[in-house]
């Protein structure tokens, strides 16, 4: 009779250094945030990973494309003087230089988590690509509010042929009073009026073609806006950006930005200055409330409320 039997496993020597290092995981703290609103899942989220002097550029891509939020940023400490914190912001699909409602997001994330605390005259100074970004933070009555200012504008005007191309791929005529603009803000946005909000609140983009058309002018995305009728908002807002993975961005702080600066530098908000609210995203389930201020110089600062969904930790 034959006698069957197994081999035994090859033993392999494993140095001790080598089997702390595998079984030690490194946690970051994590946060999820609404932003442009007081009330938990409405608003626009970001996901918020804290201390990460240890991660490199590809695993800071990586978690963002994970998390499959519009945008996920990472908190660091400072490079330069007089910044608070350094932050970087990341798409599914790439690094931005700067983003709207990640910056009030995360000045909200670390403050809540004692990373920072905020100056005596109520302000934070955000260090990110762009350089240096000011947030200021104000305590009310029905809680917290923040507000960045915009980094300087650069705005140039999108040709008649694009133009044309927009009006196909959107499936309506722009504003014909009111010239398509390109603002650079450190996100580039195509920024259209349309003739009211119920025509932004009726687009059905073909989002393929503004994907392509986004990467042939080199922009981030595109926002429209139309004013409002009735109702306790002055416009409605909507911002796509399918070439950086994100249909469309529940309620965008640089789109909004970047609207007040278009409707500023074409004549349409009074010489003086000027206070408005957007509404933003609720084709997509959500509610965003989004205050804008305009001073007499041109200066944009975005506001609104913030609020933490999720905590926890990330273990990698």
């Amino acid at each position: 009779m034959h006698n069957a039997f197994r081999k035994a496993p090859t033993r392999t020597t494993v140095d001790s250094d080598d089997v702390l290092e595998m079984n030690m995981k490194r946690t970051h703290g994590y946060k999820v945030v609404d932003v442009f609103t007081r009330r938990p899942l409405l608003g626009n989220p970001v996901a918020v990973v804290l201390d990460v002097q240890d991660l490199k550029t590809d695993q800071m891509q990586a978690i963002a494309n994970w998390t499959n939020l519009s945008e996920t940023t990472f908190v660091l400490p400072p490079t330069v003087a007089g910044a608070d914190y350094r932050l970087r912001i990341f798409t599914p699909r790439s690094e931005l230089p700067f983003a709207g409602h990640p910056t009030l997001g995360s000045a909200h994330a670390v403050l809540e988590s004692g990373f920072v605390t905020a100056r005596q005259e109520g302000r934070l100074i955000q260090e990110c690509g762009m350089g240096l970004v000011e947030v200021t933070v104000e305590e009310r009555s029905d809680g917290r509010q923040l507000a960045f200012s915009l980094p300087t504008a650069t705005i140039n005007s999108l040709t008649a042929e694009d133009t044309e191309v927009l009006e196909t791929i959107l499936g309506c005529k722009l504003d014909a009073g009111t010239a398509p603009g390109v603002v650079n803000v450190g996100p580039i946005w195509v920024v259209a009026r349309l003739r009211d909000a119920a025509a932004v609140l009726g687009l059905h983009p073909d989002l393929a073609r503004l994907a392509e058309f986004e990467r042939r002018l080199g922009v981030t995305g595109l926002t429209v806006f139309g004013a409002h009728q009735h109702g306790d908002a002055d416009i409605e807002v909507r911002t796509f950006a399918p070439s950086c993975g994100v249909n469309e961005d529940p309620v965008c702080g640089s789109g909004n930005g970047s609207v007040a600066a278009f409707q500023w530098a074409r004549g349409l908000l009074p010489p003086a200055g000027s206070s408005y609210q957007a509404t933003q995203g609720r084709l997509v389930g959500r509610d965003g409330r989004v205050e804008v201020h305009i001073s007499a110089d041109g200066q944009v600062r975005v506001g609104g409320a913030c609020i933490t969904c999720l905590e926890g930790s990330l273990s990698l």
